[in-house]
């Protein structure tokens, strides 16, 4: 069964203000979402450690599985820029030639793209490409900041359709900060809603977004929701 991490009193302040203040839980498969500036991504960067220097965070965190940073995978949004556009595949990876291949292979790619520069590649393989070098440790945990947001509509059915399988195949946990409902529906069994720094709904997806009870949930689902693309 995939591991479950317990986020405990997460709280993200400046030097004046408390911007996030909440708990939640990733089970298998969890989406944090929320409209922008409602502190998804601040969520991220924190468990990550990836806050800018003005802003502090404190939490507890609690999981069934030794966690460790050794075992926490992180997908970013846009593969454009997550590699060396100077360096050759086989060089963005930091483990044996055996095992890049190994990765590849899992991946869907074929390891001739060892020899490439990320410029030879369109942005779906370049996707695979980075969540290969995610994968290198035995990870247990993999968070995403929108990692289809970059790609074109048959490319990112190909990329859900593979972080799917992979965390099933693999016994991974994944956190998916997105805007993406429809990635939302294929990936993700679990879902929390946020606003201004706040839980203010979670549950199981399909039965979120089937019965909301909150008002602020409602609205996203029912309106602004399906026609703007919720980020940072």
């Amino acid at each position: 069964m995939s591991k479950t991490v317990d986020i405990k009193k997460l709280q993200i302040s400046s030097k004046t203000n408390i911007l996030v203040d909440i708990s939640f839980k990733i089970n298998s498969s969890t989406a944090l979402i929320g409209q922008s500036g409602s502190g998804k991504s601040l969520t991220l960067k924190s468990i990550l450690n990836l806050l800018p220097s003005n802003l502090n965070s404190i939490f507890d965190i609690e999981a069934d599985f030794s966690l460790k940073s050794s075992n926490i995978g992180f997908i970013p949004q846009n593969p454009f820029t997550s590699l060396s556009p100077m360096t050759k595949i086989k060089k963005q990876f930091f483990c044996t030639d055996e095992r890049k291949k190994e990765l590849l292979s899992l991946v869907g790619l074929e390891e001739f793209y060892l020899d490439r520069f990320p410029s030879e590649l369109s942005g779906g393989q370049l996707q695979r490409v980075v969540i290969a070098i995610a994968l290198t440790n035995e990870i247990k945990l993999l968070l995403l900041d929108e990692p289809t947001t970059a790609l074109d509509e048959d490319s990112k059915k190909i990329i859900l359709d593979l972080l799917n399988n992979i965390s099933k195949k693999l016994d991974i946990s994944i956190l998916f900060v997105t805007h993406d409902i429809n990635s939302i529906r294929d990936i993700c069994k679990d879902i929390v809603i946020i606003k201004d720094g706040k839980v203010v709904e979670t549950g199981k997806t399909l039965e979120v977004l089937k019965d909301p009870k909150n008002d602020y949930t409602k609205e996203l689902i029912n309106s602004t929701f399906k026609n703007k693309e919720f980020r940072k």
